[in-house]
């Protein structure tokens, strides 16, 4: 019977020999992600900019790969920081965001030197300041600015829209008084605004809108504080299916989802934009975007291994050695997967099975009512499109170890993040002195 190949890895060796959760990385899938950022709008578009969203998923292995691929890096935190300079990722090539940054945090990236910190407050502005006076540097930055622009997508990953806790609602009474601070600062060198509207968005509409107001914004600066924007930043959150789009081996059918190309939202961005610009008599900003899911989430697969089969009336359940730790999105936010038995690639799917985790939770279901062959005890489940947000959001509920990530290229594997041990589990878990007699 065919094994379902990743990079040209057998998943099923990859499940013995490395243990199972196992998390699985095709390099080249990765770095044709990069290549057509780089095809569709760096090379295509002059003045422009791509730094891939760090969040999605992060190791140093995955730094030195965007390094080596030419693009920048979005961090958010001094931990996503650490990682990137720990990889030798250049300072430079980096910016850092997020709407509550520590002072520790901004201290260390104007230590580092980073490209651009992406001011989210007033009063981070003003700290921002401050940390830059006592550094005696000029530190480049870009405030964030809520469009109030809502697309379709779930609730929980809206970011855009006028109550979002990000950034700043684009109405004069928030945002000047930020611009206006920013540009008295000596210390601070205002370069232009970031707008985030969502993720996991498969309409360019909404893409389309938040570029038509920050053209308004960016003329009625111009007009009421004769500040022209040199950048404007306009997020990512491009969508991503539910299936790879990746030839599969044996006869597997299974419908698929297509790839959606960068170009569908990029360039009606760009078209936009430049369209605005023009009409409103602006010099068109050098534009940045933030891909990170859509570089990394169909790259990734899962494998799982089946402990127990549970067929009770109306519902099968395959139990896995898996389950929230290691992906919570379903349970976070109904984030739907599909999956195979990678041991039984070719086999006709002949009952429906809902994918239970191993936790001690009821909402610990991976994936409901998915066709597949008979599922036996030791089947080797791969759930498809887990490259984002599966390893960055795991955790050790119920105390069980983070999967091991392996990347695999031209079908030769490498261990890129051990699996966690027992004794990883209890690292910094002390007992008092006062009660180390029994």
């Amino acid at each position: 019977m065919s094994h379902l190949l990743w990079g040209n890895a057998d998943c099923v060796e990859l499940a013995h020999r490395f243990g199972t959760p196992l998390y699985v990385m095709d390099e080249s899938l990765i770095r044709a992600r990069c290549w057509e950022i780089r095809s569709a709008f760096l090379e295509k578009w002059p003045r422009t900019a791509a730094c891939y969203a760090s969040k999605a998923f992060l190791t140093k292995t995955m730094a030195r790969i965007i390094c080596q691929e030419g693009l920048g890096l979005d961090v958010v935190s001094s931990g996503e920081l650490h990682t990137a300079l720990s990889a030798g990722f250049p300072p430079s090539r980096i910016e850092l965001h997020g709407n509550a940054k520590s002072e520790e945090e901004l201290r260390r990236a104007i230590s580092a030197g980073v490209g651009r910190i992406v001011a989210d407050s007033v009063m981070e502005l003003e700290i921002l300041a401050a940390l830059a006076a006592q550094e005696g540097r000029r530190v480049p930055i870009s405030i964030r600015v809520a469009p109030g622009v809502t697309p379709r997508t779930h609730a929980h990953i809206v970011t855009g829209h006028r109550g979002s806790k990000f950034g700043l609602p684009i109405e004069d009474e928030f945002l000047t008084p930020a611009v206006k601070f920013a540009l008295a600062s000596p210390y601070l060198d205002l370069k232009g605004f970031h707008f985030h509207i969502g993720s996991q968005i498969f309409e360019n509409s909404f893409h389309v809108e938040t570029v038509r107001r920050a053209a308004a914004l960016l003329e009625n600066l111009k007009t009421r504080l004769g500040f022209e924007a040199e950048e404007l930043n306009l997020g990512g959150g491009f969508g991503v299916g539910k299936l790879p789009d990746v030839p599969a081996p044996g006869e597997f059918e299974e419908p698929r989802e297509p790839h959606v190309p960068l170009g569908l939202f990029t360039d009606a961005m760009m078209e936009s934009l430049t369209e605005e610009c023009a009409r409103r008599h602006l010099t068109r900003p050098s534009v940045v975007i933030e891909p990170g899911r859509w570089v990394v989430a169909e790259a990734g697969i899962t494998l799982y291994s089946v402990e127990t089969v549970k067929r009770l009336p109306g519902v099968i359940y395959a139990g896995v050695d898996g389950g929230m730790p290691d992906n919570p999105r379903p349970a976070l936010y109904q984030a739907v997967y599909e999956g195979v038995l990678a041991n039984k690639i070719d086999a006709l799917p002949a009952e429906k099975v809902t994918i239970a985790g191993k936790c001690c939770e009821t909402g610990d279901i991976l994936i409901e009512s998915i066709a597949l062959p008979p599922v036996e005890r030791g089947d080797i489940v791969a759930v498809f499109n887990t490259g984002a947000y599966n390893f960055s959001m795991a955790s050790n509920y119920n105390r069980l170890p983070r999967p091991a990530v392996v990347l695999v290229k031209d079908g030769i594997p490498d261990v890129i993040v051990a699996r966690q041990t027992y004794d990883d589990l209890l690292r910094g878990d002390t007992i008092p002195a006062r009660m180390t007699r029994t």
